[in-house]
């Protein structure tokens, strides 16, 4: 794994963290996801959504046709499990907070089953992680109305 600059910050609710930049952290968190593949086949599939960072307009607006949202969270594994249809997981370090934005997806993506965390650095969204698909698998209903799996 990559040598990081660590910086010691407080959390907003005033917890320690070791942190380098957000991109930094996250990069921390995928590359221990791609280690711990083989004994956690399911980390796998754990994905980024490249919604933030700088652009220009054009480039912004085409996004913005294409779906692109603000305040999708950072990290998603769509993976069931613990009850949840999935995990999401917004990353912050530092003092920095989620926007209103990154809190109405986080609040609305609980309400359809997922669970939808904030995380202040990479050592706490890896615990995440790990506790996440160490918890048993959830069984999902077929709704009513599907044959042979399609919609």
């Amino acid at each position: 794994m990559r040598n990081y600059r660590v910086k010691e910050r407080k959390t907003p609710d005033g917890r320690i963290q070791l942190t380098g930049s957000e991109d930094a952290e996250q990069e921390k968190v995928v590359c221990w996801a791609k280690l711990m593949s083989n004994a956690y086949p399911d980390l796998e599939l754990l994905y980024h959504v490249p919604n933030g960072g700088s652009r220009n307009k054009a480039e912004a607006s085409k996004l913005k046709r294409m779906g692109v949202r603000a305040g999708v969270p950072d990290l998603v594994l769509p993976v069931p499990r613990a009850g949840y249809a999935g995990l999401y997981i917004e990353l912050k370090v530092g003092e920095n907070r989620p926007s209103n934005n990154q809190k109405d997806w986080l609040e609305k993506l609980t309400i359809q089953g997922y669970q939808a965390l904030v995380c202040y650095g990479g050592n706490e969204a890896i615990r995440a992680l790990e506790q996440y698909v160490k918890a048993p698998k959830t069984i999902l209903e077929m709704r009513e109305g599907r044959e042979g799996g399609n919609l």
